[in-house]
C-alpha cells in the first residue's frame, strides 16, 4: 500500500510517499480498514517536529483522523463487518501507524460508523474535533442548558464544532474571530462574535454578560489568549486550554475568581491505552452521527489534497487562518 511516512524530525519535507506491506490483524477486536479520507490536525504537525515528546518511533505514518470501508475484522469484532462504512480517530503510537495511508488495523472500541449524511472527506475531518470539543465541554466543564460560554477561534477546526455542540445543550455562545470570519460564524448562530484584533476581548465579554462573565470559556489558542480569558470567566466558572499553560503565567485572577482550570487532550486514550476511554470516545462519535444526520451538526473542510500532497497540506496548516479543517483524499 501507499502511506506518507515521517523519516526524522523536521519540516514538512520530511514526510514522503512510500510503499508499505499492508497491514494485518493481529488480535481478536481489530478491524482492517481501507482509508478514503485523512483528517489534518495541529497534532499532526507538532509530532513531526517533535517526536521524541510523543509516543512513537520512527520511520512513522503520521494521522490521527480517518474514514474508510472495513475489509476485514478479527474473529471477535462484534461491531463491525466487511463493507461497513466507518469513521475513527486513532493516534499513531508504538505499534499503531497512523492515517496518512490507504490501509490501516485499528481497535473496534476506537470506531464508529460513519454518518450516512456525511462523505468521506467530510467524515475524515470530524472525529478529533467533536471528540475534543465534547470532552471539553461536556467532560472537563460540565456545561448545562442556560449558561453562557466563551469559544475561542470559532472558525477553527474545534472551534466551529464547539460552537454546534455548545448550542445542542442549549447553551449561548459568544466567540472569538477575524474579522473576515464573523460571517461564518455568525451562520452558525453564534449570539456574541468579538473580532478579537479590534476589540478588547475581556471587555466585550463583561458587556455581553452584564459584568458577571462566562459560565464556561474554552481556550484552543494557548499562550496569552488562556490568562487573558480569566478575567472573562465568572466566579467560580469553568476555563478548559487545549494547550499546555505557560510557565509565566500570573494566576491571581483565577484564584480571585475561584476557576476550575482543566486541561484536554483526548490523545490521552490511546498514549496510555484507557481502554474505557476509547470506548467512551468512540460514543461520542456515535451520538455525534446521529445529530449529523439530524442536520444539527455539520463538519466545514476549508480545503483537500490528495495523499502525495500531505507535505503541502502542513505547510497549509501552519499557515494559519484555517476556516474549518483540511483533509487529505486516499484513492
Amino acid at each position: 500500500m501507499q502511506a506518507v511516512v515521517m523519516t526524522s524530525a523536521g519540516g514538512p519535507e520530511v514526510q514522503r510517499v512510500e510503499e508499505l506491506p499492508d497491514p494485518a490483524i493481529q488480535h481478536d477486536t481489530e478491524i482492517l480498514v481501507r482509508l478514503k479520507a485523512a483528517g489534518i490536525n495541529p497534532i499532526d504537525t507538532k509530532v513531526r517536529r517533535n517526536p521524541e515528546a510523543h509516543p512513537i518511533d520512527l520511520p512513522a505514518v503520521l494521522g490521527c483522523d480517518g474514514a474508510g470501508v472495513v475489509e476485514a475484522v478479527g474473529a471477535g469484532v462484534k461491531a463491525f463487518k466487511p463493507g461497513d462504512e466507518v469513521y475513527f480517530s486513532r493516534a499513531p503510537t508504538r505499534g499503531h501507524a497512523g492515517t496518512y495511508a490507504q490501509r490501516v488495523v485499528i481497535d473496534e472500541r476506537s470506531a464508529a460508523h460513519k454518518p450516512a449524511s456525511l462523505s468521506f472527506v467530510e467524515a475524515a475531518a470530524a472525529p478529533l474535533v467533536l471528540i475534543t470539543s465534547w470532552e471539553s465541554l461536556f467532560d472537563r466543564a460540565r456545561l448545562q442548558k442556560g449558561q453562557r460560554v466563551l469559544i475561542h477561534a470559532g472558525a477553527g477546526g474545534v472551534g466551529h464544532v464547539a460552537i454546534q455542540l455548545a448550542h445542542y445543550a442549549g447553551a449561548t455562545v459568544c466567540t472569538t474571530v477575524s474579522a473576515d470570519k464573523m460571517a461564518f460564524v455568525e451562520g452558525l448562530g453564534v449570539e456574541n462574535t468579538i473580532p478579537y484584533k479590534e476589540e478588547d476581548v475581556v471587555s466585550a465579554v463583561l458587556a455581553w454578560t452584564q459584568g458577571k462573565g462566562v459560565d464556561v470559556a474554552l481556550d484552543t489558542v494557548g499562550g496569552r489568549t488562556f490568562e487573558q480569558s480569566f478575567g472573562a470567566v465568572c466566579v467560580y466558572g469553568d476555563l478548559v486550554t487545549l494547550l499546555l499553560p505557560a510557565s509565566e503565567v500570573n494566576w491571581n485572577v483565577a484564584r480571585q475568581r475561584n476557576l476550575r482550570i482543566s486541561l484536554e487532550v483526548m490523545l490521552a486514550a490511546m498514549y496510555l491505552e484507557l481502554e474505557d476511554a476509547q470506548r467512551h470516545q468512540a460514543e461520542i462519535l456515535k451520538q455525534c452521527a446521529t445529530l449529523f444526520d439530524e442536520k444539527r451538526l455539520e463538519i466545514r473542510v476549508a480545503e483537500t489534497f490528495p495523499l502525495a500532497q500531505a507535505a503541502e497540506a502542513h505547510r497549509r496548516l501552519e499557515a494559519g487562518s484555517m476556516t474549518g479543517k483540511l483533509v487529505l483524499m486516499i484513492d
